[in-house]
């Protein structure tokens, strides 16, 4: 068989039959043999060379069939498209090697998962609408992609797994699809570029974006947000959220965000009282009301819905606990099924309320990923959908053009892991997964989400803080989310006058620097030690987080001799910081500590080489290059 050199399209895409195809990576014991039904093998030639020089090829199986054609095309230098049709139905699953050289992490966007080389035998991640994205890297020195794959099905489940071959020191990579006649192909994008591994994670971004429509992000949406779930818990009322949001306006921060407790007297954390989606009314006696006043204090309101849960001390427990997914007793509720149009329309005309009655300026949609951890039953009888990713994205479909009939500009957020691409449509922003008072797991969900989160805003998990923490402290956990949309919770009444100068500085911060910080180029450094500096800039700012006693590199300026700004944050215990640059140049360097407070603003004449300032613990250096 004859590979195509690197830089050209392959002559023969289909490949030749193969009558030995390699042990699918999670089965390395079992022989293809030993698989039931038509087994048919063919290898793929991509025209890709990988680091070592050699030739990529993938290994195509298909389970229960052989009638599937296959076809590779190059879409740019060294990355590759390939796409698998069938006409009959046909489990296809693809493999391919490159070899474990130089690799230094394994990045998926399951954030539960560690940086760490699993091992080929591990079982693969199922990702669906629901739950995850079909997309993995392998992360080589110098933070380059060794290889970077994904692909284009977002809706119904994708097998995806991937691991160290122990017997040879290879990376296999594993992709399974169904595939039907009337169904959507396996595409793959395999990309051996060498590139930065967040280079390649945007390029997928853009592939998946490819006639997707996403109606925007309402401007508030991208500006800090207040939650009362660490804060309050389910300890609300309407007074408690007002105080609240009179304390956030002054602030800067423009949306609250009332999580769990508007809806029940109960206070025990549980999902039972879930369902019937109705007021507490001794708490919110006059909801529409309430939120007009939260309006006039110049905040946008998001209000709370765990949508799949219906709980057993609320009346639709008896209208719908025969059209559930499964129960989970643990929290007292049940998962509806999606897959029934009675169950869908409940839901939307609940959550439409929101808007439509009491002028909400949007949701929060939790806990969709529950749909996809359930083990389906057969549909039920007056189901619509024979599976549950088509009926949750009916549902969500259904529920966003409802809402914005109402409010075109209507904020939903969502949350990890449910960040399949297949739901950018229906979501205007984006939330970290919950890991209270652990700033640096924050900062790393926030980059991982940052990633692949295509059109969304990106938002971090809410932050809090013990009332006895050093105003330093509070810097620090607010400069880890540096690069998303910060939610506060903490009692704003209890805070320090100390810790509200912090909050205020770095809050301006994060405003000032909006287009920047969440829409600029963003450039992660060394995933394998939770991304100890990042970076993101524009054609006139950069932002560099420091997260650990590194240097920063001073951007290049293109050779241009225009005015550049940096701007340093220094979250590390460490107050020297390295400036390294190319040339000499001069710079005015402006020093704040956490409250904002100016320390020194002097000039520089910066030498080719490392340059040492002074930046306190939760400080920002603010550096003006000149002409």
């Amino acid at each position: 068989m004859t590979t195509a050199p690197p830089n050209a399209a392959p002559e023969d895409a289909e490949g030749d039959a193969a009558p030995q195809q390699p042990v699918p990576a999670w089965r390395p014991n079992a022989a293809a043999d030993d698989i039931p039904g038509t087994v048919a093998h063919r290898q793929l030639a991509t025209g890709l060379l990988h680091s070592t020089g050699a030739p990529l090829t993938v290994h195509l199986t298909g389970l229960g069939g052989d009638a599937w054609q296959s076809a590779v095309t190059r879409v740019d230098h060294g990355v590759a498209l390939i796409e698998v049709t069938a006409t009959e139905a046909v489990t296809l699953r693809a493999e391919w090697r490159v070899p474990c050289v130089g690799a230094t992490a394994y990045w998926t966007p399951d954030t539960n998962a560690s940086r760490w080389l699993p091992q080929s035998w591990i079982v693969p991640r199922t990702v669906s609408l629901a739950l995850g994205a079909p997309v993995a890297s392998l992360i080589g020195t110098g933070d380059r992609a060794l290889c970077t794959a994904a692909a284009g099905e977002t809706a119904a489940p994708v097998r995806a797994g991937a691991g160290v071959v122990e017997e040879s020191g290879e990376f296999a990579f594993t992709v399974e699809q169904e595939l039907t006649p009337d169904g959507p192909p396996l595409r793959l994008r395999i990309d051996l570029s060498g590139r930065h591994f967040a280079t390649t994670l945007h390029a997928v971004t853009d592939w998946w974006a490819e006639g997707v429509e996403h109606p925007g992000v309402a401007p508030a949406a991208r500006m800090p947000a207040y939650s009362t779930w660490y804060s309050l818990h389910q300890n609300l009322d309407a007074e408690v959220v007002e105080r609240q949001a009179a304390l956030s306006a002054g602030l800067g921060i423009e949306s609250i965000i009332v999580d769990d407790g508007w809806q029940t007297a109960d206070r025990t954390r549980g999902y039972g009282h879930c369902g019937d989606w109705e007021p507490n009314t001794t708490a919110f006696p006059d909801l529409a009301g309430h939120v007009a006043e939260v309006h006039r204090l110049g905040l946008a309101y998001l209000l709370w819905y765990a949508v799949p849960f219906i709980g057993r001390h609320n009346d639709a427990w008896d209208r719908f606990k025969g059209v559930v997914l499964r129960e989970v007793p643990q929290l007292d509720a049940a998962v509806l099924d999606p897959r029934h149009p009675e169950v869908r329309a409940y839901l939307i005309e609940k959550i439409s309320r929101s808007v439509e009655e009491w002028d909400m300026d949007g949701v929060k949609l939790d806990f969709i990923d529950l749909f996809a951890y359930a083990d389906p039953p057969p549909p039920p009888a007056g189901a619509d959908h024979d599976t549950v990713h088509e009926g949750v994205r009916r549902l969500l479909a259904d529920l966003d053009a409802r809402l914005r009939r109402t409010r075109p500009d209507v904020i939903v957020e969502h949350r990890q892991p449910y960040v399949s691409p297949g739901l950018w449509p229906y979501a205007t922003m984006v939330r970290t997964v919950d890991c209270p008072l652990s700033p640096a797991e924050n900062r790393q969900r926030i980059i991982d989400c940052r990633l692949t989160a295509g059109p969304l805003a990106v938002h971090a998990d809410m932050i809090m803080w013990n009332s006895a923490e050093t105003p330093e402290a509070v810097a620090v956990h607010l400069l880890n989310a540096l690069f998303s949309v910060p939610q506060i919770s903490v009692d704003l009444t209890a805070q320090t006058p100390d810790q509200l100068a912090t909050l205020r500085f770095w809050l301006d911060v994060f405003r000032r620097h909006a287009g920047v910080l969440q829409l600029g180029s963003l450039e992660p450094s060394r995933p394998d030690l939770g991304y100890p500096q990042v970076r993101a800039g524009d054609d006139r700012t950069t932002v560099v987080a420091r997260y650990a006693p590194l240097p920063v590199a001073l951007p290049d300026r293109d050779g241009t001799d225009g005015p550049g700004t940096l701007l340093v944050a220094n979250a590390d215990d460490d107050p020297l910081v390295l400036l390294t640059a190319t040339r000499p140049e001069r710079a005015l360097a402006l020093v704040q500590d956490c409250r904002g407070e100016i320390l020194s603003e002097t000039v520089l004449d910066l030498v080719a080489g490392v340059n040492p300032v002074t930046v306190p613990t939760g400080g920002l250096l603010t550096l003006t290059r000149e002409h």
